[in-house]
């Protein structure tokens, strides 16, 4: 009896095997600014605890992550530093509009490698900043560069201090620069200055001197994933993630 009824058991152990398997779990892909890289990162480790998705990443500058959608690459969330790289995705309808939101805004501070101090006024940069090289993320992709640049253009210095400019590719790339000392003065984000012990920050820049700094989030058109994508969205606007934004040094919308 034993024998003839093994090979029934374990058919049935088989099944319920089977059966019990979890399903595989729905894979997210974002593309986000790279100064959100921290407070994006603790978000998604969060939400990942009580979802059934695995996010996939990219941080890079607004601008090259804009350039990689328009090629084609296979993404489902795109989280913008600026309105402009979001305005020209949806003007070659690569975004849903329905699904843009802005979640969060920023300031732009100017920075020095720590204990560096500012030997005068911003209006006066070009007068005690002259042996010293400035690095910027570059204006034409990095949202943090066209607004120093906007900033800089309304009090009237930019022109004068061209030939210190040090472009990057980002604003995480400035923040290595100054900490590195390879740069006397760098202009990044306040939440990039905040979760570095190795910079000093010297002055924030007047928000009337360049357009606000608001962060867009949009569902990419092509996306297979939109359902999962508009959770995500759901949640980034949620109090914890407004949250743990607030404790990297990023400001609510309203603020700006």
């Amino acid at each position: 009896m034993i024998k003839k009824t093994a090979p029934l058991f374990l058919f049935v152990l088989f099944l319920f095997g089977c059966a019990s398997e979890p399903e595989p779990k729905t894979t997210l892909t974002i593309s986000a600014a790279a100064s959100l890289t921290d407070a994006i990162q603790e978000i998604v480790n969060t939400y990942e605890e009580t979802h059934h998705v695995n996010i996939r990443l990219n941080f890079a500058g607004s601008g090259k992550l804009a350039q990689q959608i328009e090629h084609g690459a296979p993404v489902d969330l795109y989280l913008s530093a600026n309105q402009a790289w979001m305005n020209k995705l949806e003007e070659k309808k690569l975004v849903e509009p329905d699904s843009r939101t802005d979640f969060t805004s920023n300031r732009i501070v100017m920075i020095g490698p720590k204990g560096q101090e500012q030997q005068g006024s911003l209006e006066e940069l070009p007068s005690w900043s002259t042996e010293q090289q400035l690095a910027i993320g570059d204006p034409e992709s990095v949202p943090a560069g066209t607004y120093t640049k906007q900033a800089l253009q309304t009090i009237q210095v930019w022109s004068k201090i061209q030939s210190q400019l040090v472009f990057s590719s980002d604003v995480r790339q400035v923040l290595a620069y100054v900490e590195s000392g390879n740069v006397g003065y760098g202009f990044v984000y306040a939440s990039d200055a905040q979760i570095s012990d190795q910079v000093s920050v010297l002055s924030t820049l007047d928000p009337k001197w360049h357009k606000p700094i608001i962060y867009p989030a949009a569902i990419l058109s092509t996306s297979e994933k939109k359902e999962e994508a508009k959770s995500f969205l759901s949640y980034l606007l949620s109090e914890p993630s407004q949250k743990i934004l607030h404790n990297y040094g990023f400001q609510k919308v309203d603020d700006q």
